[in-house]
């Protein structure tokens, strides 16, 4: 190694490595300081292990949304078994001396022992509605705030945008190709997110093989691009895919792209992509062109920046499916859910569990284990979302009293264990079947895009 030259920085030896790009097996680190500086102050004066309770809601929804879907769930209880601090962990934050060592010797053998209970993944949800419910000690549930929250939103935001970006698509399909708009494992999260919400498939292959998502994908502008000419271009992409393969045809003039892909693949092309332009004109010709070449079977599909609204607009044109990217994977404009992680019950001195609530102006909470049900009036449609109350163990006991509430807490994680049937590529399908069925249960004007209150109100019902 030479030295460096006069005048320049030399590299500071006390600097790391670069951390290898491969991803981490722990996750106990995707947190904020202050979960572990609050730690620290419990296990000091004895609180660490009071028995509480945490709730995880939005105070409202996005400007304009009528409901949430809850979206992540699945990657929560991914991450839980693998939320260790092991001894790169323990070392950093040594290292770094983010905690002391009574703590650090706590962490050293943490493990998530508690319960989970919460909405299924897929479900639809409105303010106020307890969708995950954390029960341990402090130290134990504090721990996970960050992590939840960071998921839960981030999925919630996007499964959101999806569900009305399928909603308005109808019966067409939509389908994700937004990676190249996101950090690398949020696209991976996103794909799974719109998948839950009813999207039909994505672009990203790392989503495909860890959820089972199906994967769409031919060819870009740059494959035309490279070639001497379109139509010598349309004709490898044939030969190499088939003639069921879809064909991008605006890269110059799509008139005479049309025509190439026809002479290229013949009458059974699978499809025609349109990325630019007057989307809803130029499906309306294209269709006229394919059916006269006797193209007939040819499926038209379109994507270039949609969101709902553009595939609403294009409801009456012929287009068979969509793609989106951008606005899916930013949540449409409303890039969180504004979930937060409450401590809602906690012991007392006595062991006592007692409700607790901020009061915070504009940020309260209300204190209390709750129950939640969905409230189904006699033509099968929502009514309102009923929040159950009061005295611990009146609530912990509490079931449904009339067949026309439909409870909403499902068990999630039983004294540490996860169940497997919200995880994987099962979950996803799990939370796309659940997703269909909430949404159609919802009030006719629901889905609408226009701006609007909450689908239906949120009540309290108070036992005791």
């Amino acid at each position: 190694m030479t030295e460096p030259e006069r005048g320049t920085a030399a590299p500071d030896a006390g600097l790391p490595a670069a951390v290898p790009p491969a991803l981490r097996p722990s996750t106990a680190l995707l947190t904020d300081k202050y979960e572990l500086t609050m730690l620290q102050a419990a296990l000091a004066d004895g609180t660490a292990h009071r028995h509480c309770v945490f709730e995880v809601f939005t105070r409202r929804l996005p400007a304009g949304r009528r409901y949430g879907v809850l979206a992540g769930t699945g990657r929560v209880l991914e991450a839980l078994p693998h939320f260790r601090f092991d001894d790169a962990e323990l070392a950093f934050l040594e290292e770094a001396q983010v905690v002391d060592a009574r703590t650090i010797d706590f962490l050293s053998g943490y493990r998530f022992t508690g319960t989970m209970l919460g909405y299924a993944e897929g479900e639809t949800f409105f303010p106020g509605s307890p969708v995950l419910q954390v029960e341990g000690t402090f130290a134990e549930a504090v721990l996970l705030e960050t992590l939840v929250l960071s998921i839960l939103n981030y999925d919630s935001a996007v499964a959101s945008a999806a569900s009305r970006m399928t909603s308005a698509a109808v019966d067409r399909p939509v389908l994700e190709m937004g990676a190249r708009r996101a950090n690398e494992q949020a696209a991976v999260a996103a794909a799974r997110a719109a998948v839950v919400a009813g999207f039909a498939g994505t672009s990203n292959l790392e989503a495909g093989y860890r959820y089972g998502l199906p994967t769409i994908g031919t060819a870009a502008h740059a494959f035309t691009l490279l070639h001497d000419d379109e139509l010598s271009a349309f004709r490898s992409q044939v030969a190499a895919l088939g003639p069921g393969t879809t064909l991008l045809v605006d890269t110059y003039d799509v008139r005479r792209g049309v025509e190439n892909a026809v002479a290229a693949a013949g009458t059974g092309l699978g499809a025609v992509r349109l990325d630019s332009g007057d989307l809803g004109g130029l499906a309306v010709e294209v269709r006229r062109q394919l059916d006269e070449l006797g193209a007939t079977g040819t499926k038209i599909t379109v994507t270039s920046d949609l969101d709902e609204y553009a595939i609403a607009s294009l409801a009456a044109v012929p287009v068979d499916s969509y793609g989106v990217g951008t606005s899916l994977v930013t949540g449409s404009g409303a890039p969180t859910c504004g979930m937060v992680y409450k401590l809602v019950a906690r012991a007392d001195a006595h062991g006592v569990l007692q409700p607790v609530a901020k009061a915070s102006a504009n940020k309260t909470s209300q204190g209390g284990r709750k129950q939640a049900a969905r409230r189904i009036g006699e033509d099968g449609r929502a009514t309102e979302e009923v929040l159950v109350t009061g005295p611990d163990a009146l609530v912990a006991a509490w079931a449904p009293e009339s067949d026309d509430l439909r409870p909403l807490l499902a068990p999630l994680v039983m004294e540490g264990a996860v169940d497997s049937r919200w995880t994987g590529a099962y979950g996803v399908q799990n939370a796309a079947r659940t997703h269909q069925t909430s949404r159609a249960e919802l009030p006719r004007g629901a889905r609408r895009l226009s701006s609007g209150d909450p689908a239906i109100p949120t009540v309290e019902h108070r036992l005791g």
